[in-house]
C-alpha cells in the first residue's frame, strides 16, 4: 500500500511500534498525554472511545504546535493512529493492576476461564489543505486460560510482567504456557490487530 499521509502512532507502547515495524510501517511516535475520561460501559465501545481520545488528542497537539510555530512546519497530509487494548470478563473490564495485589485477584479471575481482548483503533485525518476526518473500528480475540495454582500466580507476579499490561498478563511473554486457545487474531491481545488495521487503512487511502 502506497500511502501519501505522513503516519504517527499516539502511543508510547514498544509492542504497537514493534507490530507497525513488523508490517512495514514508516511513522513516527507521538505519544498521547490525554487523561483517559471513559464514559461507555460496554467493552467494544470503551476501548473504541479510549483510542478516539489518544488520536484526537496528538492531533490537537500538533494543530497547536502549527500554530504556534507558523515560520518553520510545514504543511502535510497526516494520518495519527490511537489504540486501546481492554480485557474484559462478560462485560467487567480489567485494566493494568495497580499493584502485585491486584494483580493476582486479575488472575484468578482469567484462572481455568475464556475471557475476551478488545482493541480499539482510530484513524484522524489531517490534510494539508485543512481537511480533517476520523474512522474508528474494533477487533475482539477470545482467550482461555489454563488453571492456574496460587503459586503459578504467584510465580507469573513475581516476574513483574504483569503490572503494566491490561488484565496483569502478556500473551506474548512468560504467560504464553498458561494459554489454551485463541479465538481471533494473536496480534490484537498483543496490542494491535495489524492485518485488520492494514485492510482497513488500504479501503481508505487506496
Amino acid at each position: 500500500m502506497e500511502c501519501r499521509y505522513k503516519i504517527i502512532l499516539a502511543s508510547a507502547s514498544p509492542r504497537r511500534k514493534q507490530l507497525l515495524e513488523q508490517i512495514g510501517f514508516e511513522f513516527e511516535v507521538w505519544p498521547s498525554r490525554c487523561e483517559e475520561i471513559i464514559t461507555k460501559t460496554i467493552p467494544k465501545e470503551v476501548c473504541v472511545e479510549l483510542s478516539k481520545q489518544k488520536a484526537v488528542d496528538v492531533a490537537s497537539s500538533i494543530n497547536t504546535y502549527n500554530e504556534e510555530h507558523a515560520d518553520i512546519a510545514q504543511p502535510q497530509d497526516l494520518i495519527i493512529i490511537g489504540s486501546d487494548t481492554i480485557v474484559a470478563v462478560g462485560n467487567e473490564i480489567l485494566g493494568k493492576p495497580k499493584n502485585e495485589q491486584e494483580a493476582k485477584t486479575m488472575l484468578r479471575k482469567l484462572s481455568g476461564k475464556t475471557h475476551s481482548v478488545y482493541t480499539g483503533v482510530t484513524f484522524v485525518f489531517m490534510a494539508s489543505d485543512g481537511r480533517v476526518g476520523e474512522y474508528s473500528f474494533f477487533d475482539k480475540t477470545d482467550v482461555s486460560v489454563y488453571e492456574m495454582s496460587d503459586d503459578e500466580i504467584e510465580e507469573y507476579v513475581d516476574t513483574g510482567d504483569p503490572l503494566d499490561k491490561a488484565g496483569a498478563y502478556g500473551i506474548q511473554g512468560y504467560f504464553a504456557k498458561h494459554i489454551k486457545a485463541i479465538e481471533g487474531d494473536y496480534y490484537n491481545v498483543v496490542g494491535l490487530p495489524v492485518g485488520k488495521l492494514y485492510h482497513e487503512l488500504k479501503k481508505i487511502v487506496g
